[in-house]
Formats: structure tokens, C-alpha cells, sequence
């Protein structure tokens, strides 16, 4: 496999706050890789950052590069950004809701990725739209083509933003948590649709989700996300086979696995931390039943073990 994407020591400022710190991991052309965390953990922020998308929130790129096909993205200037944002690089949405403009039909707000990125006219990328529509099993896509997004339900917007995001052909599609507001049979059927659509075009895939479970059954890589830092890090079944950051370690233990009706539901005990608060040390120490002196005091550096990482001063021992 050939290295697609490349975020190293990744570092993000908004302002005097620094919501983003050492964030690194890589894919390959044809991967799929998770980014999972809690809400506030900083993966939606990771995503804006990999598309060149910091400036409308007043932010900066500080520290790292992020390199995507063997090119520089860190420092790329907005005029070059906008021929590989929905060029290139897809991007689904989190909200499929307010993820389209209400007072267009949804055909000509497909074709405007294609006529943009492709240079192709008005009819070429009609065509092109409805084809896609039907590739993304969407029954009657000519006459879907010409409805308004208030005429679909959820599952069927969730298609469409899908459809924008691959309408110039990619090569890395990010998904920022693309089954937010679905129900659950709909979820489903989304990432199925995402991986028939990894394997069938060769993409990469970036999923951000908070659910571990998805990224069990979906991923072959996963990045653990805690406070604005990848906390762990490596291939899908050494994380789920042998977590070493405590913090992985009660992500895993969340997953329901067969509950009566009397058994409660696992849970993490406290919050992530406000990206204007961020703990000294580890930043997971203050929830860790773990934690030891040197866990509020010093960063834990990433301790290699096989085919994963972990940022923990007992990585190892946690293994075990």
C-alpha cells in the first residue's frame, strides 16, 4: 500500500488556546481509519485542520505537517487549498440537516462539485449526479434530482452529502461522524454504504465517531483522541485485543455486550476537560483509577509495543 495521508505532531491554536497538541497517525491509499474520542476530544477540529478549513474559526496551524499524497498542507495557500478541498479530499458533514441549502433542489447542489473540480457543463454534470444518485442506492434518482431537501428524510440527505463529497472522484474521504443524527437502522446502512465505497472506488477513509463499536467492526486503523492529543494509536485488533491507555480501556468497557434488563450501562466517571482548562501531565489524570503523582506532573511520552502506541507512563503494565 502506498502512504495517502500524514498527520505528525500536529499542533493547533485558536487564539491564546490551544484546543490541539501532538496529534499524528498515517493511511494508506485504500485504508480506513477511526478517530474516536469523547465530545470535545478535538477529532471534528482534526478534520477542519486536514481541510484547510482553521481560518474561519480564527485558527492557526502551530506546529507539525500534515501531508497528504507527498505534498505539504500545513502552510498550503487558500488559492491551492480550494482545487483540493471536494477535489481530492471529501468531506461529509456531521449534520445532514443543515448540511444543504434548503431553497435549492439537491441535483444542482451535487453538480456544482463536478463542474467546479471537473470542468464539466451543465448536462455532463447532470448526468453525472443522477448516475451517482443511483450508485448510492437511491431509488428514482432523475426524479430525486429535482426535489428540495425538506422532500427527504434524514437517511436520504445523508446520501446526498455523501454524493457531494464524491462527486470530483477523491481520494480521501473524511467523515465527521456522518450517522450523528440517524436512527439506528439508518446508521447502519450508511456505513455499510462507506466501506462498499472504500473497497469499490479505493479510497481512504477518515471516520470519526465516539462509538468503538463502529470502529471494531469498520477500521483498520484507529487513533484514540482525549483532550485535543492522540492518546493511543495502531492497527484495529491489537487496540481491541490489548488497549494499554486506561482511557481506551473504558471506551471498550462502554460497549454494550449483551445486558439484561436489570444490569446497568458502564459509563466513564467526570467530563473531558474545557479546551481553556486542559489538565497538566496526562490529561486524562483526574478520571484515571490509574493515576499515580508523576501522571498530573509529567507528559507521558508513547510507548511502542508491536503494531500500536500508547501516551501512558504505564502502557505497558496496563497491557497486562
Amino acid at each position: 500500500m502506498s502512504l495517502i495521508l500524514r498527520v505528525d505532531d500536529l499542533g493547533v491554536a485558536i487564539g491564546a488556546v490551544k484546543p490541539l497538541s501532538g496529534v499524528s497517525f498515517s493511511l494508506d491509499k485504500g485504508e480506513t481509519l477511526g478517530i474516536v474520542g469523547e465530545s470535545g476530544s478535538g477529532k471534528s477540529l482534526t478534520a477542519m485542520t486536514i481541510m484547510g478549513l482553521l481560518p474561519l474559526i480564527g485558527g492557526r496551524v502551530t506546529t507539525g505537517s500534515i501531508m497528504f499524497d507527498g505534498s505539504e498542507l500545513a502552510d498550503l495557500p487558500e488559492t491551492a487549498y480550494r482545487k483540493l478541498r471536494g477535489g481530492r479530499i471529501g468531506l461529509i458533514t456531521q449534520n445532514p440537516m443543515t448540511s444543504l441549502d434548503p431553497l435549492r433542489k439537491i441535483g444542482p447542489q451535487v453538480d456544482v462539485v463536478a463542474r467546479l473540480h471537473l470542468g464539466l457543463d451543465k448536462r455532463a454534470a447532470r448526468a453525472r449526479t443522477v448516475e451517482l444518485l443511483g450508485d448510492l442506492r437511491i431509488p428514482e434518482p432523475a426524479s430525486i434530482y429535482y426535489l428540495y431537501p425538506h422532500q427527504l428524510s434524514g437517511g436520504m440527505k445523508q446520501r446526498i452529502v455523501i454524493a457531494m463529497a464524491l462527486a470530483a472522484d477523491p481520494d480521501l474521504l473524511i467523515a465527521d461522524e456522518p450517522t450523528t443524527a440517524l436512527d439506528v437502522t439508518v446508521q447502519a446502512q450508511i456505513i455499510r454504504l462507506l466501506l462498499d465505497l472504500v473497497t469499490a472506488r479505493n479510497l481512504s477513509l477518515v471516520l470519526i465517531t465516539h462509538d468503538m463499536s463502529v470502529v471494531a467492526q469498520t477500521c483498520d486503523k484507529v487513533v484514540v483522541m482525549y483532550a485535543g492529543r492522540a492518546i493511543e494509536r495502531g492497527a484495529v485488533s491489537a487496540i481491541f485485543d490489548r488497549p494499554r491507555h486506561p482511557y481506551t480501556q473504558a471506551l471498550i468497557g462502554c460497549i454494550p455486550r449483551g445486558l439484561t434488563v436489570t444490569e446497568p450501562l458502564k459509563s466513564i466517571e467526570g467530563t473531558v476537560p474545557s479546551v481553556a482548562h486542559y489538565p497538566s501531565g496526562c490529561p486524562f489524570h483526574p478520571r484515571c483509577p490509574r493515576a499515580e503523582d508523576i501522571c498530573a506532573t509529567e507528559p507521558p511520552s508513547f510507548v511502542q509495543d508491536r503494531d500500536s502506541a500508547a501516551a501512558c507512563h504505564f502502557a505497558m503494565a496496563a497491557a497486562q
